[in-house]
């Protein structure tokens, strides 16, 4: 899954950064309401009523910014009069000029960050605090002060104006490719940031960071009641991602799956309540009964005190830096909406309503009876990552396990198989040769992600996780995820036509290319898939994995909205509030499907703790996957996946019509599904 998502370009720096130290309140315009009429009455008077609202928006939005360190108000006037462009070629020729210069920026700062960021996502040996200094170090911090110091914030935001998203999806439709780039240079500079509190982000958030990257558990050190070992010694599992994943591969082991689901279940019960012993983490040293919370070094029964609350002091660290961004954005002032409004361009009650309607759907409860009737049994919590919908269940761990062994047991053998992957996927031998050049495969310590270039000089990476025999069938199938994430990427900074417009609408767009190429692993491993039900398991599961992530990404919301409302909790009150909230959110919308009331199970995720509000991301990534593949279904593939992505950064619904020719919605997903159920129940 991609997780690592907080690109150093400089419209996400101010939207994703912008913080103040406690005690500092924002320094308000020195520019006067009149001073500002007259300098809009003279620039028009100047250039004509044609330029009177670029006049009137730029002017307005300059003033907003300027501060008194930045000159006097006689400055301010005169800046504006010599700085705004009314010629339509001298703009194009600063537009220009402005995608060179950002590019070059944006290019090399992300760049020097990744490599600083290697020892933590790489092994690269034990990682040290100098290594932890320099992750939690932001080379860029200083960046957007000293672009307004030296007047360029100021010339851009003249001369390009901000849309809001309203006036974005009623003007949108009828803009150029150029006038939305245009638009996007106006989302550039709409607050200022004091540079430490860049600073003072960048490093909580890299904490986070490595606190999940480096939270392992070692399965073959479990022990049942019984003292019995369900694990093998060397199966290593990461926070949430390979806890869940070992639940969904165990629905094929008909033998005692139940048995290490159930024994996974309560370790995830007691990462939520913080009632794991501190010692287990990340340590092969001492086995661990979870259901009795006994542990013992050697042989020998030892008293381990629980992690104390760890998880929690994360996103208290978290939610502590972005609160004080709050005072910077008078339009947008809570995380929450600059989440939804600005970084999706979806407004936080719309998503809601799509995913509680999914959620309460009828279509879902008579999922969740046919999965109880394939199961044999009354449904558990843990059934929420019930894998048995995907036609690959009914194939050996063993056959998958050697068939990747085969071709990509390393890294490096992923890195010299791109070619042929996309070649197999339709993409001609240059075009598939040119994304290999511009991809990077990198075995990951934590468990992995996609991390994009800003600049064309630079490489897309895909970081996976392999294990000590090599990558198995599990890493594959994330890595191809991944590398969904690596090919759009590439496509929208290499193949969008203005590098303003380069990018997707939001990271749901991004996920969704990353579930389309995470389907066909099979199809890339050359085993055939003869089900004959394959579009039907597909629209099950498709519709099971949209509720199970949607309550997750419901907790999320929910929880960010109790921060805001106790914004000086503590980390035991965040962890009870988190509990209580995934609780009430099961008993909503999960207990009459699984049987159960009070679960906490959704609280799980780890995105919660070190990618906040990202959660959302997946869900509608889902929705969009499952548009996007019954678009595709009868025409070639990569071609397009090309066409549909060199669209690059429009607003999401003005995307999707440009994609499948309709907007984002939940209609196709809960028609599939009745359909499938329909052919299910004959």
């Amino acid at each position: 899954m991609k997780r690592f998502t907080i690109f150093l370009t400089i419209p996400i720096l101010l939207a994703m950064t912008n913080c103040t130290p406690q005690g500092k309140a924002p320094e308000s315009s020195p520019i006067s309401k009149q001073e500002i009429e007259q300098t809009i009455e003279k620039l028009t008077n100047q250039h004509g009523a044609d330029h009177n609202f670029r006049v009137e928006r730029g002017v307005n939005q300059v003033a907003s910014l300027w501060r008194k360190t930045d000159g006097t108000n006689q400055e301010f006037m005169a800046f504006c009069e010599d700085k705004f462009i009314a010629n339509p070629n001298d703009l194009e020729i600063l537009f220009g000029k402005l995608s060179y210069a950002f590019e070059v920026l944006n290019g090399n700062l992300l760049r020097i960050s990744k490599d600083l960021m290697r020892p933590l996502h790489l092994e690269m040996g034990p990682i040290t605090p100098i290594d932890m200094m320099f992750g939690g170090f932001s080379v860029s911090a200083h960046l957007s002060e000293d672009l307004y110091t030296s007047k360029i914030a100021f010339v851009t935001a003249l001369n390009f104006p901000f849309y809001s998203l309203n006036e974005k999806t009623e003007l949108g439709p009828e803009w150029t490719r150029k006038q939305w780039a245009y638009a996007r240079v106006g989302d550039m500079f709409t607050s200022r940031v004091p540079a430490e509190l860049q600073q003072q982000y960048s490093k909580v958030s890299t904490d986070a960071d490595a606190y999940i990257d480096n939270y392992n558990v070692y399965m073959g050190n479990l022990r049942d009641e019984n003292n019995e070992q369900l694990f093998p010694d060397d199966m290593k599992l990461i926070t949430h991602w390979g806890l869940r994943d070992e639940i969904k591969s165990q629905y094929a082991n008909a033998t005692d799956g139940l048995v290490k689901q159930e024994m996974i279940y309560k370790v995830m019960q007691r990462i939520i309540d913080q009632s794991i012993p501190e010692p287990v983490i990340n340590s092969n040293e001492y086995t661990w009964k979870p259901i009795s919370n006994e542990v013992e070094k050697d042989g020998e029964k030892i008293n381990a005190n629980a992690e104390p609350n760890t998880r929690y002091k994360q996103t208290i660290n978290l939610f502590n830096a972005i609160h004080q961004m709050d005072a910077f954005y008078p339009n947008m002032p809570t995380f929450i909406q600059r989440r939804f409004e600005d970084t999706y361009e979806i407004p936080v009650e719309d998503v809601e309503d799509l995913f509680i309607k999914v959620a309460s759907s009828e279509e879902v409860r008579e999922v969740g009876k046919l999965i109880s009737q394939r199961l044999g049994r009354p449904l558990k919590p843990f059934d929420i990552w019930y894998d048995g919908f995907k036609s690959r269940s009914s194939i050996s761990a063993e056959v998958l396990d050697n068939a990747v062994k085969k071709r990509f047991g390393s890294a490096e053998a992923y890195q010299a198989e791109i070619p042929n992957i996309l070649m197999s996927l339709g993409w001609s031998k240059e075009k598939a040769n040119f994304f290999a050049s511009k991809i990077r495969v990198e075995a990951s310590r934590g468990a992995g992600h996609a991390w994009g270039a800003e600049g064309r000089n630079d490489f897309a990476l895909l970081r996976t996780r392999i294990g000590e025999n090599g990558m198995d069938y599990k890493g594959f199938n994330i890595a191809m995820h991944e590398f969904g994430h690596t090919v759009e990427q590439t496509i929208t900074l290499h193949d969008v036509d203005h590098y303003m417009l380069h990018g997707v609408p939001n990271t749901a767009f991004t996920e969704a290319l990353a579930f389309v190429f995470q389907k066909r692993d099979l199809d890339v491993l050359g085993i055939k898939d003869s089900n004959t039900e394959k579009e039907h398991l597909l629209a099950l599961d498709n519709i099971w994995q949209c509720y199970e992530i949607m309550g997750v990404s419901l907790v999320d919301i929910n929880l960010w909205r109790w921060l805001y409302e106790n914004p000086n909790a503590t980390p035991e009150q965040l962890k009870a509030a988190t509990i209580t909230i995934a609780k009430d959110v099961w008993n909503k919308y999960y207990a009459d499907v699984f049987g159960s009331t009070d679960e906490p199970i959704l609280a799980v995720y780890s995105h919660m703790i070190s990618n906040p509000l990202y959660l959302s991301a997946y869900p509608i990534g889902h929705l969009i996957q499952f548009q996007l593949e019954q678009h595709i279904a009868d025409k070639h593939f990569a071609n397009e996946v090309q066409r549909i992505f060199e669209q690059g950064k429009l607003i999401p619904q003005i995307w999707m019509k440009g994609a499948v020719g309709s907007p984002l919605s939940i209609e196709p997903t809960l028609t599939a599904a009745q359909k499938a159920l329909e052919a299910f129940n004959k």
